[in-house]
């Protein structure tokens, strides 16, 4: 489905189609997305799952790569951020004000990525499927009914975002952030205003859900009231997680703390320096510029195609 009929587009990427469409989620919800498509052959299938408060557009480059290799990827926000705040279908029409919108983290789990995962598995059921999510994406792969379903699994900077298992003195400011900013100013304004530093607008109940998990110890393996954790031993596919050395937020304990919840398997888990890839920083958000094609995109590319 074209997001307001608009056709197949070029991207400006080399040997590559994007298509902005709308997808729906599991309850019927319209999910903005991009596709990315190769001009030759597509060989495989990949699901971009983004980070809390991030916009699919930073991983625009990486998917072109991804679609100039012979992949189909898709992008996508979830609901009540970005273009999934914005898009319109029948019977749904969405609100720019996020007061009052219904929506937590759980949520983005059971309706938005798994439905996105189905999506791709159906429409190239032929293909090798492989999912990539970044932090929260990458968290929400345990969380997923059908994640028995993925293959293959890449996570990018994904942990158990417990504040204490943060880098000094990132730990202190993010604690402060949420708890004397953000859930102050979401519970005077019934959202989370992108302005106050965390990104783009929240929804109040994910900021609400996101404040209790980093607040304890295990993250979101510590709610009980998170059923879906359950889901956690039904993934059996490869998972490669990436952990970058200098990134405050997703350090290595807590890449490891979230692995650990994935007890069928022996998880593959990953340490990057800068130095590796030849720069001087790389963060939480770094793996995503262009300037990793030749280093990072091209060892995440290489084992994205390898054989399951």
């Amino acid at each position: 489905m074209n997001a307001g009929g608009n056709a197949v587009a070029e991207a400006a990427l080399d040997d590559v189609f994007s298509d902005d469409i709308v997808v729906p989620a599991a309850d019927g919800y319209p999910l903005g997305a991009t596709l990315f498509l190769p001009r030759g052959a597509k060989r495989r299938a990949v699901l971009i799952n983004s980070a809390t408060a991030v916009p699919r557009k930073l991983y625009r480059g990486f998917a072109g790569y991804l679609a100039r290799r012979g992949c189909a990827v898709l992008t996508y926000d979830y609901r009540g951020t970005g273009d999934s705040r914005q898009q319109s279908m029948t019977g749904y029409n969405q609100p720019k004000s996020l007061v009052g919108f219904k929506a937590d983290m759980a949520d983005w789990a059971a309706l938005d990525i798994t439905a996105t995962v189905s999506w791709m598995r159906e429409r190239y059921r032929d293909l090798p499927f492989a999912y990539v999510g970044h932090s929260f994406g990458g968290q929400a792969l345990g969380l997923l009914g059908n994640n028995a379903d993925i293959p293959r699994a890449l996570l990018i900077a994904a942990q158990a975002g417990y504040w204490k298992l943060m880098a000094s003195p990132e730990r202190y400011r993010v604690y402060a952030q949420l708890n004397g900013v953000g859930l102050p100013l979401t519970r005077v304004l019934g959202y989370m205003p992108g302005w106050a530093g965390l990104g783009m607008d929240l929804p109040k109940g994910v900021l609400e859900q996101w404040t209790r998990w980093v607040m304890s110890p295990r993250y979101l393996l510590d709610d009980a009231t998170l059923t879906a954790r359950e889901n956690f031993p039904k993934f059996k596919g490869a998972l490669r997680a990436l952990s970058m050395t200098d990134d405050p937020w997703a350090t290595r304990p807590a890449v490891e703390l979230l692995c650990s919840a994935f007890t069928s398997i022996t998880p593959e888990i990953i340490s990057i320096r800068p130095a590796d890839a030849g720069v001087e920083k790389i963060g939480h958000l770094g793996f995503f510029r262009s300037e990793h094609r030749d280093t990072l995109w091209r060892g995440a590319a290489e084992w994205i195609e390898a054989e399951s």
